[in-house]
């Protein structure tokens, strides 16, 4: 597939699968950043992400992931670990429907500051913001987050360690 954004960075998914590349950042405290999220036209139609998009190009997930996370938080200063996670999923959002097939790479880092200045236009149109998130706070809250499980992982992740190799997770269709 061709590149995810334009020339004058409007979103230019078309469909078919998408490959994505997420960010499971952790900062010193096993913190996770979440992006706050919602339907462009419809703020109360919300959710908490991680960060991630699109492959562009002949990008590797890797670059992507990196990417991705420097434009939505501002955030560069990582260092890339494993593939934690992989899941397929299909969504409606923005007036069409989203099919990806995701990765999630674990990364940790010092800097907390976020900054987003690599938003798309739609991203601008419906991203509100992010936030640390202890795994106690994820646990309880009563907030939309997806991975649906994310609370639950993150507990594994932080007990267990990164897995011997990327678990598959159980496909999401909203």
């Amino acid at each position: 597939m061709s590149a995810e954004t334009g020339p004058t960075g409007e979103d230019t998914y078309e469909g078919g699968l998408r490959k994505v590349a997420r960010v499971v950042l952790l900062d010193p405290e096993d913190r996770i950043l979440l992006l706050h999220g919602h339907e462009p036209d419809d703020p109360a139609d919300d959710w908490w992400f991680t960060p991630g998009g699109g492959l562009e190009g002949a990008e590797t997930r890797e670059e992507a992931a990196l990417r991705e996370l420097a434009e939505e938080t501002g955030i560069t200063e990582v260092e890339l670990g494993p593939v934690l996670w992989r899941r397929r999923c299909s969504f409606p959002f923005a007036g069409r429907r989203w099919d990806q097939d995701e990765w999630y790479y674990l990364a940790r880092t010092t800097q907390t500051a976020t900054a987003a200045t690599g938003l798309t236009e739609l991203e601008r149109r419906s991203v509100a913001g992010a936030r640390w998130w202890t795994c106690q706070e994820l646990t309880r809250a009563h907030e939309t987050v997806y991975p649906t499980r994310l609370a639950e992982l993150l507990s594994t992740l932080l007990d267990e360690g990164p897995p011997a190799g990327p678990v598959t997770l159980d496909a999401e269709i909203v």
